[in-house]
């Protein structure tokens, strides 16, 4: 992509962008993109769905890049936009996570070094890394760029998503202890690249980057180009156990536990009862489903490791 001549931009603001601290960062990136001379489109909508109807019908104009503004929410919205297309996705993070703006260098907490960042990145050749791709058992089909989970950290989400007190990342961890408290091993029918097993665990995830969850590094030597993704199953715990190993996730110490395991793969099916899965914090569908990493089909505006 390296150019002098100005681009065609579609910026894509997170709907809850419009209160709190992050508010003024949307508008930040479409003034100073426009300021670098590039056409920009910046799209505000009041909810996701009508967000993403509004960036798919910009996106049909082939422009040259899609921005994103927000957390991984917002990069989950941009990858299902623009996976396999070529088109290129560029990330500036204000959420509450940023898990994949952290596993792609991007800078987190600083606004302004992430623009320039991304206007740097706008003179250079995308980053390729892989996605997942993911068919949900009535066949229907989306893509994910982080982490997708199916377990404990699942069930979080989806009473978190149930409550409408408190805000942020208090509300998270809320339903996080309310749900310690029922912590209980789920019967998991697994297959990595055709082999089947079954086994008890908490906790599974399928991760094509290290972290989820605003820095947990869940599969801290995972590689977001390498053509595998890192498959982590946490067997059975007691809640006394699962406190202790919780802390050391921040620091992915917790993969020297013996009852943690990490394999890779390519393809991968996850099947349980009553388990929904999440890909990068956005729910995905009930199980099963079946993960499968596409090499290269995601470009991305980011530093060159």
């Amino acid at each position: 992509m390296t150019t002098t001549k100005p681009l065609s931009i579609v910026v894509a603001i997170n709907p809850q962008a419009s209160f709190g601290r992050s508010r003024a960062v949307g508008p930040a990136v479409v003034h100073t993109l426009r300021a670098a001379g590039h056409d920009v489109t910046g799209l505000t909508e009041p909810d996701y769905e009508q967000l993403r109807a509004a960036a798919a019908a910009a996106l049909a104009k082939k422009p040259d890049a899609l921005v994103v503004v927000g957390g991984d929410g917002m990069v989950n919205l941009g990858v299902n936009l623009v996976a396999g297309t070529g088109i290129p996705l560029g990330i500036v993070p204000s959420g509450t996570g940023n898990d994949m703006s952290r596993g792609l260098g991007i800078p987190v907490g600083n606004t302004e070094r992430a623009i320039d960042l991304l206007l740097g990145a706008l003179g250079r050749p995308p980053r390729t890394i892989d996605a997942g791709h993911v068919t949900h058992g009535d066949g229907s089909t989306s893509w994910y760029a982080c982490v997708l989970s199916a377990g404990f950290d699942a069930i979080v989400n989806e009473r978190a998503n149930l409550m409408r007190w408190p805000r942020g990342r208090q509300r998270y961890n809320l339903a996080l202890l309310r749900e310690l408290a029922m912590l209980k091993p789920i019967r998991y029918r697994l297959e990595l690249d055709g082999v089947a097993s079954e086994t008890d665990a908490v906790l599974i995830a399928v991760a094509n980057n290290t972290s989820l969850g605003g820095g947990m590094l869940v599969t801290p030597d995972a590689r977001l180009d390498d053509g595998l993704l890192d498959v982590l199953v946490v067997q059975p715990l007691s809640r006394t156990a699962f406190l202790r190993i919780f802390p050391r996730v921040f620091k992915g110490t917790h993969v020297t536990d013996a009852r943690v395991s990490i394999s890779r793969a390519r393809r991968i099916r996850i099947d349980a009862d009553d388990i929904v899965a999440y890909a990068d914090g956005e729910r995905v569908s009930a199980l099963p489903v079946e993960v499968e990493v596409r090499p290269g089909a995601l470009r991305v505006l980011a530093p060159i490791p």
